[in-house]
């Protein structure tokens, strides 16, 4: 039995690794931020309550929170909800947009990267946290990204942003 625990293991981290990096029940990350106007970023449609710039921020700073949470003890997360979120509908420059994208890349390689390591005992509870595992957090991760790409690309569709 222990080949076959092991081949389960090795399944659990490639289905774990898809929902986190393919598509497929809905547009990749990439495609919801590409060719982004910048004089768009910064729009709130009427009745949403963000932007753009907003949510893509939102992502990166909460998926940032979830990974510095599980790599390091002496992290302490921002303020909820203020902590979250930009102060600003709109980006601070036209290279934010990209900054953001390509930093939010860079986390959810590094949160991959753990999944992937067959070191990482994915069903271990975190030593510093209250039952928390590194499964639960990369379960967390695509959750989350799922949920607000979904609501990015409905405000680029209401901006006519979204082809």
């Amino acid at each position: 039995m222990p080949n076959e625990s092991a081949a389960n293991e090795s399944a659990l981290r490639e289905h774990v690794l898809a929902l986190l990096e393919k598509e497929q029940a809905h547009a990749g990350f990439d495609k919801g931020v590409s060719n982004m106007p910048f004089e768009l970023q910064g729009k709130r449609p009427q009745g949403a309550a963000h932007s753009p710039w907003e949510i893509l921020e939102h992502m990166r700073i909460a998926q940032s929170d979830i990974l510095e949470f599980v790599r390091d003890p002496d992290y302490v997360s921002p303020d909820w909800p203020s902590g979250y979120w930009p102060k600003s509908p709109n980006p601070p420059d036209e290279k934010a947009w990209d900054r953001t994208a390509a930093a939010f890349r860079a986390d959810l390689e590094a949160m991959k990267e753990l999944v992937r390591n067959e070191a990482t005992d994915l069903f271990a509870p975190i030593p510093h946290g209250d039952g928390q595992t590194i499964l639960r957090e990369a379960l967390l991760v695509a959750d989350h990204n799922a949920y607000h790409l979904g609501e990015l690309i409905l405000l680029r569709r209401l901006l006519g942003a979204w082809k």
